[in-house]
């Protein structure tokens, strides 16, 4: 507690020891990765054919498509916020499509403005 010249404040009401804030179970990581396999299996794969690659950068979409803006009459009222992030699988889809297009200007050299 601090006392100032017209008032008390008590600090534990802002500040929480240490041993409180250190091991919540309810925090704790899982242990194990359901997804892990696919993850891993998602990171690892090389695109060696001009084929896959152009049907990767078609599939997976450059922006997310539910995200919008909601115009009434010219004004802005609402917003949809992007999803994709939601996707547990979301950086490993976009890497695969980073992937694929690199391989498309890099081996095949291809013009990849479409897929943008």
């Amino acid at each position: 507690m601090i006392k100032t010249a017209n008032q008390s404040i008590i600090l534990s009401a802002f500040i929480s020891p240490v041993s409180e804030t250190v091991n919540h179970p309810q925090f704790a990581k899982p242990k194990f990765d359901l997804l892990q396999p696919l993850r891993q299996w998602l990171d690892e794969l090389e695109i060696q054919n001009r084929k896959l690659a152009k049907l990767i950068a078609k599939l997976i979409p450059a922006q997310c498509p539910f995200e919008r803006d909601i115009v009434v009459f010219g004004r802005k009222i609402a917003h949809i916020p992007p999803m994709c992030k939601l996707n547990p699988l979301y950086d490993q889809f976009v890497g695969l499509r980073f992937r694929a297009l690199c391989y498309l200007v890099d081996k095949c050299g291809e013009d990849i403005q479409s897929y943008c």
